[in-house]
């Protein structure tokens, strides 16, 4: 009985974090006074656009997620998309739309290419480095497999590749500028183009498991 017992607790307690996760906020889908829905750009599903280059926000840790929010409304990180979003939100909405995408898994990226050459490069490039350039391993920082370590360094596995190039040509231009000590500035500044794409091309290829909030 108690095995019983127990096991119809944990079918509870299973069924409770599905239904939770399947009912997003309002912030998400409605949007909220001049702030669009979230789901217009990053999918209910937290899928986001490789086309676009809407990241993928399921996953992403809550505290990292607003972080990027409060970057975009102070002007510390600047898009003219999200940066005018970021003001409308409220503190409680960021809160809630973070949460929400957190807890929800990863959906499968494709790489735009598949070119095993590309990849192949790509992952010697975030396992092994390139310090003769000073280029430290995209793991070194962002742990083995590129699931991250919250709140600093976001999970990059399974990240449409169009948005990892967008975002490490950001840092290396010096458009984007909230990456903590310029670490990432860094490191992008010493990344060439093919760098740049191949390492994108291998993360995206990557699965993530986990939760990490």
């Amino acid at each position: 009985m108690r095995v019983i017992k127990n096991c119809t607790s944990v079918i509870i307690m299973a069924m409770t974090a599905a239904t939770a996760a399947a009912a997003p906020p309002s912030i998400v889908t409605k949007g909220s006074g001049t702030a669009a829905a979230c789901a217009s750009c990053h999918g209910v599903d937290g899928a986001g656009n490789a086309q676009t280059r809407f990241p993928a926000l399921a996953q992403l840790p809550q505290t990292y997620i607003t972080k990027q929010i409060a970057d975009f409304k102070s002007g510390t990180r600047s898009n003219p998309l999200m940066t005018p979003i970021a003001k409308a939100i409220s503190t409680e909405d960021a809160k809630a739309a973070a949460r929400y995408y957190a807890s929800l898994a990863r959906p499968q990226t494709q790489p735009t290419s598949g070119d095993p050459i590309v990849v192949a490069r790509g992952e010697n490039l975030a396992v092994n480095g390139a310090w003769d350039r000073q280029v430290p391993p995209c793991f070194k920082c962002h742990a083995a497999g590129g699931l991250g370590v919250p709140p600093v360094f976001p999970p990059i596995a399974g990240q449409h590749a169009s948005y990892t190039v967008s975002q490490l040509q950001a840092w290396k231009s010096g458009a984007r500028t909230n990456d903590p000590q310029k670490l990432m500035t860094t490191v992008a500044k010493n990344l060439t183009d093919d760098d740049i794409h191949s390492v994108a091309e291998y993360l995206a290829t990557l699965g993530i498991q986990g939760n990490k909030k």
